[in-house]
């Protein structure tokens, strides 16, 4: 029972991690870009369930000029394999166009598209903002990536 504890305080998802090491001062923002960019982001259920979309937005907006917005949207209608079932697809879309899709039409009308990100740890969720809004999502771990200086 006393190592299922020890090891439960260090299971984490990644977006916890990072904010760890962070915090530690293990990573910093002196080697990511200076480039301005604008993270729109999108939680995952499973996260909200467990922890926060915190870690995830404290993450994304590790990078200097990086200006972190989270979407206060619900579940995206993926629901895990619930959006891929064709008898559920119309469903899933629809609650797709409740908070999420909305929110990101609106940030690429009025957001320069060069300093835009789109940001969703999860997997489905991504797959269903892509399919939704014709625009693709990173998890918060390629955000950290791709702004690497």
């Amino acid at each position: 029972m006393q190592v299922a504890k020890s090891l439960a305080t260090n299971a984490l998802l990644i977006d916890e991690f990072l904010a760890k090491e962070i915090k530690a001062g293990n990573i910093t923002p002196n080697i990511f870009t200076k480039e301005k960019k604008k993270v729109l982001l999108h939680g995952h259920c499973h996260q909200k369930a467990l922890s926060s979309v915190e870690h995830s937005a404290w993450v994304c907006g590790l990078p200097e000029n990086y200006v972190v917005e989270v979407i206060p949207s619900g579940c995206c209608g993926m629901a895990g394999s619930f959006g891929y079932e064709a008898e559920h697809y119309e469903v899933s879309m629809k609650i797709g166009e409740l908070v999420l899709f909305p929110a990101i039409r609106k940030a690429l009308q009025v957001t320069d598209l060069q300093q835009l990100v789109i940001a969703a740890p999860g997997t489905s969720c991504r797959h269903q903002i892509l399919d939704g809004t014709g625009r693709k999502a990173l998890h918060p771990v390629e955000v950290l990536w791709e702004a690497l200086g």
